[in-house]
């Protein structure tokens, strides 16, 4: 059913922090449940714990185990910033929809902070400053018409000219945005504590199970898996991240591209100041962050290719171009790579994801094409998914739609 990837290789640096177990059992016989959930990624986990927080039943299952596809991968900068700036995304889908967009992400950052306090998940969280860096995408000029356009919107943002930014960081560059409110965290922590909520409200996890249909009539909807069993559910959610459901979703303008990333030894006393999660206005653009024990965390030189072979064959070159441009912005810092990784993730070119249920299957739903904002997506599915089932209305469900 699903076209399958290998979604990551080499040795993410959440692996040198240990994160709860999360048992799964097998699938012997026929089960039946308020919503089957296929998936048990960060994704799987937030709509889990969104819809048995309402009181809904869940079966979930992945044909790997938990946490065991691209949720190691991230490099979790979970910002509110989209990947298309809002000047520019204006232009894709119209001035009133793209602040929308912009302030829903906004939301959807203070809400998943919200929840993890609220649910007392350990997971190293920590509110972050970021900055925006002028680049080939956006120069110093238009990131002052970038700022002043997330103003407008209702969105805070301060531009720092090159002598404010050095001060403040230390980075040499013509122009920089600063942002508030954003978040650094571990995310295996974060999704293997969402998974053990879910399970202490009776959620039922099983895998390795692979789906190999889903077949939805008026009133239900059948998943069958590879081992003969079947799970019947009043709803099915593909959270299978960037492996795509083929037979069942739409032609859209998603498509999967590769990236790489490092993390460094920790230096707590190398670091900038402020520890800002940055990123720059490029195209392929450098992102870094640090972790609560002093590892620099830094990822980029994205490319637009899905061989999975290829991108492997990449590691050890792009893990240098990485360490090398992370020297050039931070001289004081040893980029010395001690993880290096390779991943696959999902795009499309106004830097929404596609969230909703699928058209002509209403008892289906799907999130796919997160792009660099993985986390805060998942949990804006996890809102819109949830409200869907619930027989509400999100307001802004219409601009992620896979009908939009």
């Amino acid at each position: 059913m699903t076209r399958k990837l290998d979604l990551r290789t080499g040795r993410p640096v959440w692996y040198a922090y240990r994160a709860p177990s999360v048992p799964a059992g097998k699938l012997t016989r026929d089960i039946k449940t308020d919503v089957a959930i296929i998936g048990m990624g960060i994704s799987g986990a937030m709509i889990a714990e969104a819809l048995t927080d309402a009181g809904q039943s869940v079966v979930c299952i992945d044909r790997r185990g938990p946490l065991l596809g691209s949720t190691a991968a991230t490099t979790a900068l979970v910002q509110f910033e989209i990947d298309q700036p809002l000047s520019k995304l204006v232009h894709h889908i119209g001035r009133e929809r793209a602040k929308r967009a912009w302030r829903r992400s906004r939301l959807a950052v203070m809400n998943l902070k919200a929840r993890i306090d609220e649910l007392g998940i350990r997971c190293n969280m920590e509110s972050r400053t970021s900055l925006y860096l002028a680049g080939d995408v956006l120069d110093a000029e238009a990131l002052r018409d970038e700022a002043e356009a997330r103003r407008l919107a209702g969105i805070h943002a301060t531009y720092l000219t090159m002598p404010e930014l050095h001060e403040r960081s230390g980075i040499r560059r013509k122009g920089a945005i600063l942002s508030h409110d954003n978040l650094a965290l571990d995310p295996r922590k974060l999704t293997a504590g969402l998974w053990r909520k879910v399970l202490e409200r009776k959620g039922r996890f099983h895998a390795p199970v692979e789906a190999v249909s889903v077949k939805a009539s008026r009133d239900e909807v059948v998943v069958t898996t590879a081992g003969g069993p079947t799970i019947t559910a009043s709803h099915a959610v593909l959270a299978t991240g960037y492996e795509l459901v083929a037979d069942l979703l739409p032609t859209t303008d998603h498509k999967i591209i590769s990236t790489w990333a490092i993390a460094t030894r920790a230096q707590k006393q190398a670091l900038w100041p402020g520890r800002h999660l940055i990123w720059e206005a490029s195209d392929p653009y450098l992102y870094l962050r640090a972790t609560v024990d002093g590892r620099v965390i830094c990822g980029g030189e994205d490319e637009n290719f899905t061989d999975e072979a290829r991108r492997d064959a990449l590691i050890a070159e792009k893990s240098d171009r990485i360490s090398k441009k992370l020297k050039r912005l931070l001289p004081g810092l040893d980029t010395k790579p001690a993880f290096a990784w390779a991943g696959s993730f999902g795009t499309t070119p106004t830097g929404l994801p596609y969230v909703g249920t699928i058209p002509g299957h209403p008892r289906i739903h799907a999130a796919m094409g997160y792009g660099g904002n993985g986390i805060t997506y998942s949990r804006i599915a996890a809102e819109i998914v949830a409200a869907t089932i619930a027989g509400r209305k999100d307001t802004d469900a219409e601009l992620f739609a896979f009908q939009r």
